[in-house]
Order: C-alpha cells, then sequence, then structure tokens
C-alpha cells in the first residue's frame, strides 16, 4: 500500500525538499502541496491524503485553524496530520495537539527519520520526535485552561488498559508494548483502541495528554497531574 502525503507550507523550496525526500520511499507519495492553510483544506478534500505535513506558520489561515478544519472534516476522516515547526517548543504545538494533530516533527529531521515518522502516524502507531515530545506533553498538560478528564474515566479501563495506557504514554510502539507486557501487536493494539475509545480521545496524542492528565503517567517533575 502507498502512502499518500499532502505537504503544506508556504516556503516552495521547503515543499520541493519534502517531496524529494518522500517520493523516493516506494510507498510514499506526495499527491499535493499547499503554500497556506486554506490550500490545504481544499487540496485535502480533493485528494484525501493518508497524512498531511503541516507548517504551522503561514499567510492567511494558519496550519492551526486548517488542521482543526481538516480533523474536523467528515469528508476526510481518516486524515493524520503532523504539524511541522522549527522549534521544539513552538507555542503553536500545544493549540495543534489540543486540536487534533497526531504528531509533529521539527523540520531540521533526518531523511530516514522523516520516511519512518510518516509511516508511523499511517499506522497509527506512535507519536513522534520522542526526544521533545515529552517536554511538550508535560509542559501542555500543566498550561492552565487546559480541558481536565472525568476523574472517573481512570476507572473505567481494565488494569490491562490502564498498563498499555501509560506506556503509548512514553511513547512505545504497539510492538514495544506487545513485549514488556508479553503480548503480540496485534493485542496490543486492541487494548490501545478499547481505551481510546473510552477516554474519548481521536488517537494516540490525544491518549497521551489523558494518561498524564489523569495520572496514569508518571507526572515529570513541577507539573502536578490532572491540573
Amino acid at each position: 500500500m502507498t502512502i499518500r502525503v499532502l505537504v503544506a507550507d508556504d516556503q516552495t523550496l521547503v515543499r520541493a525538499g519534502f517531496r524529494i525526500l518522500l517520493d523516493r520511499a516506494e510507498d510514499i507519495e506526495v499527491v499535493a502541496e499547499a503554500a497556506d492553510g486554506e490550500d490545504a483544506v481544499a487540496l485535502t478534500r480533493a485528494h484525501r491524503p493518508d497524512v498531511v505535513l503541516m507548517d504551522v506558520r503561514m499567510p492567511g489561515m494558519d496550519g492551526l485553524v486548517a488542521t482543526r478544519r481538516i480533523l474536523a472534516d467528515e469528508r476526510t476522516p481518516s486524515v493524520k496530520v503532523i504539524v511541522l515547526t522549527t522549534f521544539d517548543l513552538d507555542r503553536y504545538v500545544f493549540a495543534a495537539l489540543h486540536a487534533g494533530a497526531s504528531g509533529f516533527l521539527l523540520k531540521d529531521i533526518d531523511p530516514d527519520t522523516l520516511r519512518q515518522a510518516v509511516r508511523t502516524v499511517f499506522n497509527g502507531d506512535a507519536l513522534l520526535a520522542p526526544q521533545v515530545t515529552r517536554r511538550l506533553i508535560s509542559a501542555f498538560v500543566g498550561r492552565p485552561g487546559q480541558p481536565t478528564y472525568d476523574p472517573a474515566l481512570p476507572s473505567a479501563l481494565t488494569e490491562r488498559e490502564r498498563q498499555v495506557v501509560a506506556l503509548v504514554a512514553e511513547g512505545l510502539t504497539n510492538e514495544d508494548i506487545g513485549r514488556r507486557l508479553v503480548m503480540s501487536p496485534a493485542t496490543a493494539k486492541t487494548h490501545v483502541n478499547r481505551a481510546m475509545t473510552k477516554v474519548g480521545a481521536r488517537d494516540r496524542a490525544q491518549l497521551v495528554v489523558f494518561a498524564y492528565r489523569s495520572g496514569l503517567a508518571v507526572t515529570p517533575p513541577g507539573v502536578p497531574p490532572g491540573r
């Protein structure tokens, strides 16, 4: 199966660079390029890519608004959005995660990691940029005004689901979780999907946010769980 990708960035050279790097993979094809958020929304509707690489800082409609519109559109229910950012603590990343983005990448990512990241998000298997994801999620859940979760939700999960959610928050893939808990990757994926359904998480990114805010994941020092 070929993974269809749309690249949205206001810089022509950046779009061209991502296209070249992605098209070198036999299982990935760039089907469209967008220069701003409005184009990204329109082209996503027209081409229905599997994954959108979305820059947040674009003229007119920015990537954050475009992400919300794409993910709320019933015509593109299976699209995954990856936020592109220059800085690992870009303030827009927090809002992008809240808008439902499946993860993020730093623009200086190496080619192999870029291609693998697209595959990872396409498979719904894990968050991206593990070296900074935890810091971003930690800061995100500690920010005032972020939505809280029903205290009863963690108790709605089985013990095994609670264990799996905690491992998802560590950035483990289904294969990693399977090895850790001595189960098949398919079984791990089933537990992840059931947990997402129970807590109302759209994807693994939102499940990680839930894990931190509910206390199922170990919250880094200085960030109180469930704040």
